[in-house]
């Protein structure tokens, strides 16, 4: 059987080949195989994580289609992908586009920002039947990309209550902000939500009233609230600060490694540490101490320590 590959040349399906999982735990190339012990290392500690914190997931439950939203499958490549907003998830999503496009793209680059979004350009784990789900759980790669919790949550403010032309964030959210978190807000505040203070922001993360209305927004939700990586069982976690190995690790183990790499992409604007602790500053150290145990989880099984800056009770 032949079928066309995103890159204009026809190589033979996967059927016969190895897939990437088979190429993940069994490493046919000594250079993918050193790398095999480091996400090895990642993988357990996630276990040992969920293992230790088993407490507040007792009441083990069934996932639900609404929580397999993130996760896009490419069928070709037998590649399950749970995207993290804020963790290069634009680039991800152009990425499988150009995987699961059958040649429609070759670039991901040439795929603007907004069509990656599209919900309908990429199929994701819910439209199966849950035979179809179970058998894809099983038998394909899983990866999701992690962040530092904090610069994440920094990164989100920035984006999505500094950025004019994010209105429908400021009115969504950030009226409902300055209402609950601001004394003496001026009428044009409460109307327009569009100068949220990052204190303003992380009181209503922490404010117990927010966490029982409705889930947190992608955005600043929790990668384990997200991905749910105490009940899937992921191959891969890829980081941040090591993104462009990690995902090009991904794309050899994928066989397209030699047709299709990773963008790199200019780090003018992102957040950095150094951001993240002036963010931080005017943060009390009582805030500082219910924001970390709104995102402990992530910390400890991402294995990030706690930032230096960070004041807590």
């Amino acid at each position: 059987v032949m079928r066309r590959n995103p890159f204009g040349m026809d190589i033979c399906c996967r059927k016969g080949s190895r897939s990437p999982l088979q190429e993940l735990y069994n490493p046919t190339q000594v250079s993918l195989s050193n790398t095999a012990i480091l996400h090895q290392i990642r993988r357990d500690q996630v276990t040992d994580t969920c293992r230790a914190n088993s407490v507040s997931s007792r009441k083990r439950r069934v996932l639900t289609p609404n929580d397999l939203k993130h996760l896009v499958v490419d069928e070709d490549h037998e590649m399950i992908y749970c995207y993290v907003p804020k963790v290069a998830c634009t680039n991800w999503k152009r990425v499988m586009m150009v995987l699961t496009g059958r040649g429609k793209y070759s670039d991901p680059m040439e795929i603007p920002a907004n069509e990656a979004h599209v919900s309908s350009n990429l199929k994701t784990l819910n439209q199966y039947s849950i035979p179809e789900i179970n058998h894809r759980l099983k038998n394909y790669m899983k990866f999701l990309f992690v962040r530092e919790p904090f610069e994440r949550l920094v990164s989100a403010y920035r984006n999505k209550f500094t950025q004019k032309y994010n209105t429908s964030f400021h009115k969504r959210y950030g009226t409902k902000i300055v209402r609950r978190q601001r004394k003496n807000a001026t009428q044009e505040a409460l109307r327009k939500g569009d100068d949220v203070k990052f204190e303003e922001f992380v009181a209503y993360l922490i404010d117990p009233h927010t966490q029982r209305e409705e889930p947190f927004n992608e955005h600043w939700q929790t990668v384990y609230s997200l991905c749910h990586p105490c009940h899937i069982h992921y191959d891969l976690v890829g980081k941040y600060e090591t993104l462009e190995e990690d995902s090009n690790y991904i794309l050899q183990l994928a066989g397209v490694g030699n047709y299709l790499k990773f963008p790199t992409y200019a780090k003018s604007t992102r957040t950095t540490d150094e951001m993240t602790t002036e963010f931080f500053q005017n943060i009390s150290s009582e805030h500082q101490t219910q924001l970390y145990e709104v995102y402990k989880l992530d910390f400890l099984m991402f294995n990030y320590s706690v930032p230096s800056y960070l004041k807590l009770e």
